[in-house]
């Protein structure tokens, strides 16, 4: 959405109609008889079905699929990406596949007609959308000002309903208490089951991820915890469902930005969560990172995470943070090289590389100076992998005050 908008291209979504069963079965499958149909003078467990179609339920069901739409995309001129398996290009058309739900764009609606008519031809019971204005659960608006809103509205009513807030009067203006901690509260009252725990923390997961990146923090912290949730993460849930409610018709905004390119921030909090009373706990020890990776300045991946190895220095906690983010963009450095070599796509410089924005001088040191140092011998390969790309200048680390952090 983000390479349309900066491009000023126009997008077209498409469904397939009852998707997996136009593909057929892989080998002889039988199935029980169906409840609600009976064979007359005889009984049904005495019979089964035999399958002429892929159907829903099978475990291998989605990749039956998937490899025959990929091969009928292949035989109508499609290639796909050698970085990513769901998305696809015919001549300028970008195409974007998510099981049966996709997205086309490319520099003019002549060419993704023909290309939507490619996919007809294969003979595949397929529907037009239209332009794309809800995808997956997320509403979808592009506005005349070039800015795309993104907003689910239908789930935070679902979240609401599910919680039983959907009548009281509370609201909350931040997602969570800025003053507390959670934890395992091991000595507190469990969950009162008033509402399924892991449930709710599924479909919060997904609204994070979808639109509301400012809830990420207390998501994943009360999600921690499903498996034994206590009293007061409970509270926790309650309190940002009220802060939903007063929210649930705004979502992101993004306001894609030619003049920049691809962008990391990332900070890391040292031991954050320390509890110097409840040392059995390890969890405590852990230090916590988070970051944001932007493309044309709007916000594409973004995450909270505490740190698998327990940090012994500020400078090691934000050197993993570093690490781990750019893990996660190394993909997407290659696929938009990919697009930019075959689609011709806005970038601000020849040769597409990330800026990296990190506030620690030393992990900075560390990232691009590769030597030998006593107090971080123990740092393996897994934390230095990028720095390859650090010095055939794909990735360039720089400086940023902590406040602008």
């Amino acid at each position: 959405m983000i390479i349309a908008a900066v491009n000023g291209w126009p997008t077209k979504q498409l469904d397939y109609v009852l998707a997996f069963p136009q593909a057929p079965i892989e080998r002889d499958l039988y199935i029980s008889i169906p409840k609600g149909y009976q064979i007359e003078n005889e009984k049904n467990k005495d019979y089964a079905l035999k399958l002429n179609k892929n159907l829903y339920g099978q475990k291998q069901a989605g990749k039956i699929w998937n490899d025959f739409l990929v091969q009928k995309l292949a035989a109508v001129g499609f290639t796909q990406s050698k970085h990513d398996a769901c998305v696809f290009y015919r001549k300028r058309v970008i195409y974007i596949l998510y099981t049966d739900d996709s997205i086309l764009t490319g520099p003019s609606s002549a060419e993704i007609e023909e290309a939507v008519q490619a996919i007809k031809s294969t003979k595949l019971d397929v529907t037009e959308e239209g332009d794309v204005n809800d995808f997956l659960g997320v509403n979808i608006t592009r506005c005349d000002d070039g800015t795309i809103h993104f907003r689910q509205p239908l789930l935070i009513e679902t979240i609401l309903k599910d919680l039983g807030l959907q009548e009281d009067g509370k609201n909350r203006v931040i997602p969570a208490k800025s003053s507390a901690i959670l934890s395992r509260h091991t000595q507190s009252q469990p969950h009162d089951q008033s509402f399924n725990y892991r449930s709710i923390i599924g479909k919060l997961g997904y609204l994070e991820k979808g639109s509301r990146p400012e809830i990420a923090y207390i998501v994943h912290q009360c999600a921690r915890f499903s498996t034994s949730p206590k009293i007061e993460h409970t509270k926790a849930i309650r309190w940002l469902g009220r802060y939903l409610r007063s929210t649930k018709d705004k979502g992101m905004i993004l306001h894609p930005d030619k003049s920049k390119g691809l962008e990391l921030f990332v900070d890391a909090d040292f031991a954050g969560n320390w509890d110097p009373e409840n040392t059995a706990d390890i969890d405590t020890a852990r230090s916590r990172h988070g970051y944001v990776i932007k493309y044309a300045n709007c916000p594409i991946i973004w995450k909270s995470q505490l740190q698998r190895e327990i940090a012994l220095s500020s400078t090691e906690s934000e050197y993993t943070g570093l690490s781990y983010s750019i893990r996660e963009i190394i993909p997407i450095i290659n696929i938009l090289e990919e697009m930019s070599k075959n689609h011709q796509l806005s970038t601000t410089t020849p040769k597409l590389f990330l800026k990296v924005y990190e506030d620690n001088a030393g992990a900075i040191e560390m990232a691009n100076n590769h030597k030998y140092r006593p107090r971080t011998k123990h740092l393996n390969i897994r934390l230095h992998h990028f720095r390859k790309y650090i010095s055939s200048g794909k990735i360039k680390i720089f400086k940023i005050h902590t406040d602008d952090q």
